[in-house]
């Protein structure tokens, strides 16, 4: 079958399983290996497809710490090869070093295994295309259909793909080099020693664990580590980016400079300052964005940011005299304005922040890598680089629902969140939104007091509630 023939059977098909970061879900429950293994079977005949006669796909797969991760990974490789492509593994890896290593060594596509912030029993899977990009709708709708037998909507007159036989059957390599090359990179990217500076890292119990610890003593940190002994069931619990209140207390008892929190997949960084103060995805974005600008790398003179941004990030924006653009909340989303835009910089508060001269995805490392090198450029504390960035008080939170769409558009919930925005006369916003890889609603408040953020996200909580939205046992 030829590829033409693919996408004719192809359009206007809405995804199923894979949302706006791959496919999610609890694992062997909304995600299960026999799931996994129609995905590696379908990839390995797919890409097949492109490469030149006689030769295998080459597949590359990583995964991280999570106990369900092993389980997932040799169901996509039994697929994979089954389908007469070769599969090489990373092993226990991050996302970012998948899209790196998939780009650089011509990879057809790349594979990480995660769940990424979420907690231990949820697991992924995001494929990454041949030049380090996230999977496209498209493909993404193809596999959706060889998951669920439709072999119809593939235009395929058979009941399956064929399985390869004899040599044609695909091999299994060990690419641990492909990640020791990625950590020469990140390794390299540094201009400075960091031996004068006593740095945390929370790795997560993740992806993260011995990829950071070897950039950064390769370049001469003093560490701190916390998160760094996964045993398959602790990745995220209490620790990582989205438990930000371990590193702080790592920072201020033992009186560090600065650290560094990562999630699970460590395509996300938070940083605490040499006071124990949390700099979010927003400071550091102005912090880059400064750095960028002072050096006539900032393309186009404008940051990508999302509507989750803090109006106190924009403003500081607005005082330096840089630009930015505002997309729908996602990192995919911030790269594709970037792409189309010719933009070098964006990303979202929640510290997934893409460099577009290093990396096409998020990269938690790096980004850690170039704030320790603007505090080392500056010769000043990182603190002292974000202080002209006031932050509104902003909370967001999660609420589990039986359906996120009826939630959106519920009238009396549009009109909770109308009169509540009739309210907010001294500034401040409401949002609600829908998560793109859990069954969840996200409000946001922001407002002149962390008072009035609860008492609005209560209020539109208790209405969900009522409503019999909220699924309480999640």
């Amino acid at each position: 079958m030829v590829m033409s023939n693919f996408i004719a059977h192809s359009q206007n098909v809405s995804n199923k399983y894979f949302g706006t970061d791959g496919f999610r879900g609890e694992a062997n429950a909304d995600l299960t290996s026999y799931q996994a293994y129609r995905v590696g079977r379908f990839i390995g005949w797919y890409y097949n497809q492109t490469v030149k006669a006689n030769k295998k796909a080459r597949i590359l797969i990583g995964k991280d710490t999570r106990r369900s991760s092993y389980m997932l990974e040799y169901s996509i490789i039994a697929g994979i090869t089954a389908s007469g492509a070769d599969a090489y593994m990373l092993h226990v890896t991050t996302t970012p070093s998948v899209s790196y290593i998939t780009r650089c060594d011509e990879f057809d596509c790349g594979v990480m295994i995660t769940a990424s912030h979420n907690p231990f029993y949820d697991n992924g899977i995001k494929i990454i295309d041949r030049y380090g990009e996230k999977l496209d709708d498209m493909t993404s709708s193809l596999i959706e259909a060889y998951i669920d037998n439709d072999m119809a909507r593939l235009g395929i007159d058979k009941d399956d793909i064929p399985f390869a036989r004899r040599e044609n059957i695909g091999s299994i390599i060990d690419y641990t080099a492909g990640r020791n090359r990625y950590i020469g990179y990140l390794i390299s990217v540094a201009s400075h020693s960091f031996k004068n500076l006593r740095i945390g890292l929370d790795c997560a119990n993740g992806a993260s664990w011995s990829i950071a610890r070897a950039v950064f003593d390769a370049l001469g940190a003093q560490l701190y580590l916390t998160g760094c002994s996964p045993d398959g069931l602790n990745i995220n619990k209490d620790v990582g980016s989205t438990h930000i209140e371990n590193l702080i207390e790592l920072v201020r008892s033992n009186h560090l400079d600065m650290g560094f929190a990562f999630d699970g997949d460590a395509d996300r960084c938070i940083a605490v300052d040499e006071n124990g103060k949390v700099t979010d995805g927003d400071a550091i974005l102005y912090l880059l964005g400064k750095r960028l600008k002072e050096r006539g790398s900032l393309g186009n003179n404008k940051i990508v940011v999302t509507v989750m941004s803090n109006s106190g990030l924009l403003q500081a924006l607005t005082d330096e005299g840089i630009e930015y653009e505002q997309t729908a909340v996602g990192d995919r989303f911030v790269y594709e304005c970037m792409q189309k835009n010719g933009y070098t910089l964006g990303g979202e508060q929640s510290g997934h922040i893409i460099m577009k001269k290093y990396a096409t995805t998020g990269d938690g490392i790096l980004t850690a890598i170039m704030v320790a090198e603007e505090v080392c450029d500056k010769k000043s504390t990182l603190s002292s680089l974000t202080k002209n960035v006031t932050l509104f008080p902003q909370i967001t939170k999660s609420f589990y629902v039986r359906s996120k769409d009826e939630v959106m558009e519920d009238e009396d919930i549009k009109n909770a969140v109308s009169q509540i925005e009739s309210e907010l006369t001294r500034g401040g916003r409401i949002l609600l939104r829908k998560s793109g890889t859990e069954p969840v609603i996200r409000i946001m408040a922001e407002c002149p007091t962390e008072e009035e953020c609860t008492k609005y996200i209560s209020e539109l909580k208790d209405l969900m509630v009522a409503k019999g939205y909220v699924n309480e046992q999640k």
